[in-house]
């Protein structure tokens, strides 16, 4: 799916300068064309020093973008909940920061994703009827993208879990997706209402009595097909099939190329179809879709892959953006308690927390 340019303004974004493989080149290249190409306002945060010597090299002006000190760095491979404790001047903790205070729209980040999904938690704080926020994510199929969530926040999830991440999905679907009348699915072993552990099987009663479009179970194999709009799933599956199936794309393509230069005939054919090939791979690059937002916290939190280019996070912000033009806090908050007031969910203590 091929990113477009959006008809509205973007409001403020913090980006996490520091967040990623390729921070700072690949992060202060993508506020640039964030910048030039969609009228953003973004605001950097990471060492100051550091991230103005960045713009300078890049050639940007002083009024591109805005930056915001933050002289400590979470890295890819710490604690999250500890780190986000410890280090309160990060360039992901005082992003949030900044957007707990009312002085920008939305935080996107490429860097540690357990860190930026605690602190969201921990400076934003939950929606309230959420339990737990869920990491959704666009995904490609012969219809289009569908909605996968959880893809990563929580290992575990109960069957109110599902049902709210059920929810958040059709929400995010028809608001920012552009998605009417989302068809829910909740992915099983089966598709009968039977199949499953216990917490599969209550799940799918809450979820058909929300009075979402709910089609029932569906399994992996009917993902590709585009059967389902957004497909429901705990965090620790769900993470297991986005990062296989970017393996399985990456292998595909790897083979596909190492085939056609096998020989002169399949190498002059190769040359034919590449406008073909390049199409396949733009409907299955995972940076024009930009990132997977982080549903269900009282902000627009958007987690972009580690691996992100300029363009990559270019394409984050615009969602990060998207998301808060339509006003997505307050239509997930209205979407929980219509939802509910049809069909109450069971709830978890106030002590639970996705990043346990």
């Amino acid at each position: 799916m091929a990113a477009t340019m959006i008809r509205v303004p973007i409001p403020r974004i913090v980006l996490d300068g520091m967040g990623g493989d390729f921070a700072p080149t690949a992060t202060v290249a993508g506020a640039l064309l964030a910048h030039r190409q969609l009228g953003a306002s973004v605001i950097l945060t990471g060492p100051e020093s550091l991230l103005r010597d960045e713009l300078q090299r890049q050639h940007a002006n002083p009024s591109d973008v805005r930056v915001v000190d933050a002289p400590e760095i979470i890295g890819m491979g710490e604690h999250p909940v500890a780190a986000v404790r410890s280090r309160r001047k990060s360039s992901i903790v005082v992003g949030l920061d900044l957007v707990s205070a009312g002085e920008a729209e939305a935080f996107v980040s490429a860097g540690n994703t357990g860190a930026a999904m605690a602190a969201a938690v921990l400076r934003l704080r939950r929606i309230e009827g959420i339990d737990r926020p869920a990491l959704a994510t666009p995904f490609p199929t012969s219809r289009g993208a569908c909605l996968l969530l959880d893809v990563g926040a929580n290992a575990d999830a109960r069957a109110q879990n599902l049902a709210q991440f059920g929810i958040m999905g059709v929400t995010y679907a028809e608001r920012v997706l552009g998605i009417a009348q989302p068809r829910v699915a909740l992915l099983n072993i089966g598709e009968e209402e039977s199949k499953g552990s216990l917490v599969a099987q209550e799940a799918h009663l809450q979820l058909a009595r929300l009075g979402l479009n709910f089609i029932g179970n569906i399994e992996g194999k009917d993902i590709p097909e585009g059967t389902a709009d957004v497909i429901v799933m705990d965090g620790f599956v769900g993470n297991i099939l986005i990062k296989f199936a970017e393996g399985l794309a990456s292998n595909l393509m790897r083979t596909i190329r190492a085939e056609i230069r096998a020989n002169p005939v399949s190498t002059l054919l190769g040359i034919g179809l590449k406008p073909m090939f390049d199409r396949i791979r733009g409907r299955m690059d995972y940076a024009d879709y930009g990132g997977a937002p982080l549903l269900g916290v009282n902000g627009i939190c958007i987690v972009a892959h580690g691996r992100s280019t300029p363009r990559a996070i270019r394409n984050a912000i615009r969602v990060a953006g998207e998301a808060a033009n339509q006003s997505l806090i307050s239509v997930i908050k209205e979407g929980v308690a219509a939802a509910t007031e049809k069909a109450p969910i069971g709830s978890e203590s106030p002590s639970s927390s996705p990043t346990r």
